[in-house]
């Protein structure tokens, strides 16, 4: 039977509201999942994605020669964090526990659960400066077998078995405009119901009211996400001091309803975000050929062979190379007074080392059919996988050409005239000549021979260093990259139970987050640099925190 009252309400059923939910359930508790999208949309952003997961010393990682240990995590996500201020106290205590936990019980866990993983871990965010500064000393990024949907199945698959049993109800088109509050303490939500609508997951849906709501309970917790697909909200947010003036045009990674709506709504109720000049976008996004929310982008997961240039044609210079660094590559494209950068490519390059984020754009991956895995990337010839080729037939910043000269004439179609075919050709020659011998003074030549070191880059991530003006590597390739958004690294501010902490540093009595909302844990448990795959791992160990809090009675 439906009633107005549970144990908790849970506002947002993306990853860390069924984490939660899950454990809550449990436990026996009775809870409320309100969420302002359509059914269908069950598992939020977290079904776009690729299925990473930022797990430390995994059987996967042994058998890939890996050796890697709690220690050697914590320094590398502490050299990333670079925690430097007063609030980031709770952060830091995150930070630890999370590493913890991705050293210790999270496999098991997941593993009994029912998730399974890619057996060659991938090795996001090198970092490429000093070895007590940003970045993965190691390979750490599991792939989930199922991408981001086999993620989600298995929480999904128990909110669903709570939800046969009556202990969880799911309330669809129920978008929270208040957190009701007593005495200083939640007692509950209310807002407005929106009409149905059957737009394709992920798409822009009506906020058309046609009624409104209140339910009660003495725990709210918000797992509503971040802000990622809100441009006026980022760019309000945006880190001048350090990054500069925002770009004027930037691509959304994530869909329209990543809107921040309920940040605003949570300070109110009480609560206090913290770090909200921290965020995480990307420099490799391309326009979506085939889009389904507004402006809808896919990062290039790049491997690190492809020459990156600025707007005007300059080659960018270490540790701004594909994969190693993303925010310092952020700040040096947009120092150019632009807010576009370009690789330039070979076929081979391509073949081996494009990867798109999300679980669309990976149909093998998300399939878990290793006959699809081996028809896609290993007997597809001189081809990369289906959706990489599409993008290079159909994605408008793909330029393909047989000579550098009609390669810089597409180039400077899509970027306006700026880039000199001497002066790009002069830089390309000098890299390729660095690639005859296993010795070089290029950088990233360096880099990909240490890449190629790994045996999991070297079978499948990385191509042999060749010459980029040999016709035999080609056709040659540009892409016009732009900026990406996608990850909220601030947020409101929890501890480890993820309770709510007030601007006076007191718990809001029963309001808690989890998940982006609360910069996955904390608010803000990245410092300034995430290490990758730790988004989804920050939403499962935070929601679970708050599932299993005892100050939910």
């Amino acid at each position: 039977m439906t009633t107005n009252t549970a144990d908790a309400i849970i506002v947002g059923a993306g990853l860390a509201g069924l984490a939660a939910a899950a454990e809550l359930g449990d436990r026996g508790k009775r809870v409320i999942i309100v969420d302002q999208e359509p059914e269908h949309f069950l598992g939020g952003q977290a079904h776009w994605s690729l299925g990473g997961l930022f797990m430390v010393d995994t059987p996967e990682q042994r058998r890939m020669g890996i050796r890697d240990s709690a220690d050697l995590a914590l320094r590398d996500w502490m050299g990333s964090a670079q925690f430097d201020r007063d609030e980031d106290d709770w952060p830091r205590k995150w930070a630890e526990a999370y590493v913890e936990f991705a050293a210790g019980e999270m496999r098991p866990w997941l593993y009994e659960m029912g998730l399974r993983w890619f057996p060659v871990v991938g090795w996001a965010e090198r970092g490429g400066s000093y070895a007590d500064g940003h970045g993965n000393s190691v390979p750490r990024f599991h792939i989930t077998w199922g991408t981001g949907p086999g993620v989600l199945e298995h929480f999904i698959r128990r909110v669903r078995e709570h939800q046969a049993q009556g202990r969880i109800e799911l309330r669809f088109r129920h978008q929270v405009s208040h957190i009701i509050m007593q005495n200083g303490s939640a007692k509950g939500v209310s807002g407005e119901v929106l009409a149905d609508d059957e737009a394709e997951q992920g798409a822009k849906t009506n906020r058309d009211e046609i009624g409104e709501f209140e339910a009660y309970a003495p725990s709210v917790i918000v797992t509503s996400g971040g802000i990622g697909g809100n441009f006026e909200m980022v760019r309000r947010n945006w880190p001048r001091d350090r990054l500069g003036e925002p770009p004027a045009e930037m691509v959304a990674g994530v869909p329209f309803h990543v809107d921040g709506r309920m940040i605003p709504i949570s300070e109110k109720a009480g609560g206090h975000v913290i770090n909200g000049d921290r965020m995480w976008h990307y420099t490799e996004g391309v326009k979506n050929w085939n889009p389904i929310w507004p402006a809808h982008g896919i990062r290039i997961l790049p491997g690190p062979s492809s020459m990156w240039f600025d707007a005007t044609g300059n080659r960018l210079a270490p540790p701004c190379l594909p994969g190693f660094d993303t925010l310092s590559t952020l700040r040096e494209i947009l120092a150019t007074g632009y807010d576009y950068s370009w690789f330039i490519l070979t076929q081979k390059i391509i073949k081996k080392e494009f990867a798109l984020s999300g679980s669309e754009q990976n149909p093998d991956f998300t399939s878990k059919k290793w006959g699809e895995v081996i028809r896609q990337r290993i007997l597809s010839g001189e081809k990369a996988t289906a959706p990489v080729e599409a993008f290079k037939e159909r994605g408008e910043d793909f330029v393909v050409a047989k000579t550098l000269g009609d390669l810089v004439r597409g180039m400077n179609q899509l970027g306006g005239g700026l880039l000199d075919e001497g002066q790009i050709r002069a830089q390309i020659e000098a890299r390729d000549a660095q690639v005859d011998n296993p010795f070089a003074k290029d950088a990233q030549i360096m880099a990909i021979n240490a890449a190629r070191n790994y045996r999991g880059d070297r079978l499948i991530r990385t191509a042999k260093p060749h010459r980029f003006l040999d016709p035999a590597n080609g056709p040659l390739i540009a892409v016009k990259l732009h900026i990406l958004t996608r990850k909220t690294l601030g947020g409101l501010q929890t501890n480890l139970d993820s309770q709510m902490i007030g601007a006076d540093g007191q718990v809001v009595p029963g309001l808690f987050a989890a998940g982006e909302v609360a910069g996955f844990g904390g608010g803000g448990y990245h410092g300034y640099n995430a290490l990758e795959g730790t988004f989804l791992g920050g939403c499962i160990f935070s929601g679970r925190n708050a599932g299993r809090s005892r100050a939910i009675a």
